[in-house]
């Protein structure tokens, strides 16, 4: 079976009668990893004479969005006739909430933009687990969260990041597409549009789930999915355009933005320069783990494939795959860029719950060599190696 033939390549899976419980057994497991590695980070923090809060709440991107939230966009540092970085380059949704957050109660600041960010982290496992659980079981989404809770990069998930928050609609989006809900699936990716990016990969998911529901019902589709279709781009393409009408140039003000921050789409010229520098010299250990993350990221991408994944999910990570490959600038990133392509860890998730059948102590191992890398690996990131997330 082809993935042009169905939206799934496999019926989905009966839930028991307490999936609630099962969906709050994965939110913990999600919730203790992000706060053990909260805790090293933390120690970490304090003996290297830093706060843990302020690294979380206001490091690096964190303060244009926590800037966006109080002060709206308007703000720009320039470093030469070519290197100008303008908050355009930032999509509106997150800071928005932030400043939502900031109105009705009495936190502030990088406070405020944590507590979006957790809240999105928890609404995403929650997402994750559902769309893994309709697909392959309770187990297999239970370990799909796990495993993303445990990423070199998921302390980026306990920061005043956009990715959580990505992330969330994400999940959800790709669950309605699933369940063909289609006004759902295509609100929820407009606002994925509106919050980075890179969210227009929820976008595309949608739209090529849509089209092919049109191709095999040869049209005979219900008011719902060309309503759900319509919503999908709204959002990322609004963002463009209105930063576009702001520059003066409406189709190409806001990737101008981005060309002046160092940031573009070359089929990954500048990836591959960066990669030939970092095996001729030494460097940093930040950059040799970003090679190692994106060339994993591929073969798990290829392993996706060959489980014929559903073509939403396919769809979707292989957009987030291509623009992190072929985007230029900021190699450090990278891995940032592929946190919500949770589907990747589909293929680990199903190979983990066979291997804890079978040998229970093997996937033990290999849980707490994840685990380990994860906390010590996000502590360095965030404390000690002075690189842009």
């Amino acid at each position: 079976m082809s993935h042009a033939s169905t939206l799934t390549t496999r019926p989905p899976v009966a839930l028991s009668h307490r999936p609630v419980a099962t969906a709050t057994t994965a939110l913990g497991l999600f919730a203790a990893a992000r706060l053990t590695g909260a805790a090293v980070l933390a120690v970490t923090a304090w003996a290297t004479g830093h706060h843990p809060l302020a690294l979380l709440g206001r490091s690096w991107d964190s303060l244009w969005y926590l800037g966006i939230a109080a002060h709206g966009y308007g703000h720009t540092l320039t470093f030469g006739p070519e290197i100008v970085h303008s908050d355009l380059a930032f999509f509106p949704l997150y800071p928005a909430l932030v400043r939502a957050v900031t109105e009705l109660g009495p936190l502030h600041g990088g406070t405020a933009g944590l507590l979006v960010s957790w809240a999105a982290a928890a609404v995403a496992a929650c997402g994750i687990h559902a769309l893994g659980a309709h697909l392959h079981g309770r187990a297999v989404a239970t370990v799909l969260v796990l495993l993303w809770a445990l990423l070199p990069h998921s302390v980026v998930l306990s920061m005043a990041y956009t990715e959580p928050v990505l992330t969330a609609f994400a999940a959800w989006s790709l669950h309605a597409v699933l369940k063909r809900n289609w006004v759902w699936a295509g609100g929820l990716a407009a606002l994925a549009g509106l919050t980075r990016p890179n969210g227009v990969a929820v976008t595309a998911a949608v739209l090529v789930a849509a089209a092919l529901e049109v191709w095999r019902e040869r049209g005979r589709v219900s008011h719902r999915l060309w309503t759900g279709a319509g919503l999908a781009p709204l959002g990322w393409s609004a963002y463009v355009l209105w930063v576009g009408h702001r520059k003066g140039d409406l189709l190409g003000g806001y990737f101008d933005v981005q060309r002046l921050w160092g940031s573009r789409f070359d089929l990954g010229r500048g990836s591959l320069h960066f990669v030939r520098h970092l095996l001729l010299h030494a460097d940093r250990l930040v950059f040799p783990m970003t090679m190692v993350i994106v060339a994993a990221a591929v073969v798990l991408y290829a392993l996706l494939l060959a489980d014929r994944a559903p073509l939403p999910l396919v769809v979707y990570s292989g957009v987030l795959l291509l623009i992190t490959l072929g985007g230029s600038g900021f190699f450090e990133s990278k891995p940032r860029f592929l946190l919500p392509a949770f589907p990747l860890l589909l293929p680990l998730a199903r190979a983990l719950v066979r291997t804890a059948r079978a040998r229970p102590w093997h996937a033990t191992v290999v849980v707490a060599a994840l685990a380990g890398l994860s906390f010590a690996y996000g502590a360095y990131l965030v404390v000690l190696a002075d690189t842009p997330l």
